[in-house]
């Protein structure tokens, strides 16, 4: 996926999980100053905003999941396990301060989720679970309540100005 620099501050602004993700994986090989000092100022991004957008979008689509459910009996379970994952990567974000890639402990579930081989209602109990902890998270968290606003407009602002010279 490819970004203009612009709406990929916007977006991490707002806690979009793959923008951060992106900000966070381990697997860069190269980059190019610019870059570096993007990747090196990364947790500006993080706020308690986290909290709000992950909720939103994961209480959204388990919405969805369980009408589908209820007409059809049937659900996308790749889909359950990915807001599954996103539960477990928002709790970490707000206790942590990080955002996580790796959910190596919870990996088996994960995919027995995909898979289809966990019960409906076994994955929305555990959905309600974390719930729980998620909230929790974000009541304890020491992550400020916005993002780094003026920091990230002034790497834009040098970033703009680095192509005109």
């Amino acid at each position: 996926m490819y970004w203009e620099l612009q709406k990929f501050l916007v977006l991490a602004l707002k806690a979009n999980p793959n923008v951060l993700e992106c900000l966070y994986t381990p697997l860069v090989e190269s980059t190019t100053d610019l870059a570096g000092e993007l990747l090196n100022m990364r947790e500006v991004f993080l706020s308690r905003l986290v909290y709000q957008t992950y909720n939103g979008y994961v209480l959204s689509q388990f919405k969805k999941l369980e009408q589908d459910y209820r007409a059809a009996g049937e659900i996308k379970w790749k889909h359950a396990m990915h807001l599954m994952r996103l539960l477990l990567s928002g709790i970490t974000v707000l206790r942590e301060g990080l955002v996580p890639l790796s959910v190596e402990e919870h990996r088996d579930k994960l995919l027995a989720i995909r898979g289809g081989d966990i019960a409906w209602d076994e994955v929305n109990a555990w959905r309600l679970e974390l719930h729980k902890c998620f909230n929790q998270a974000y009541e304890g968290t020491k992550l400020p309540a916005t993002p780094d606003y003026q920091r990230v407009n002034d790497f834009l602002v040098r970033a703009r100005r680095s192509v005109v010279q």
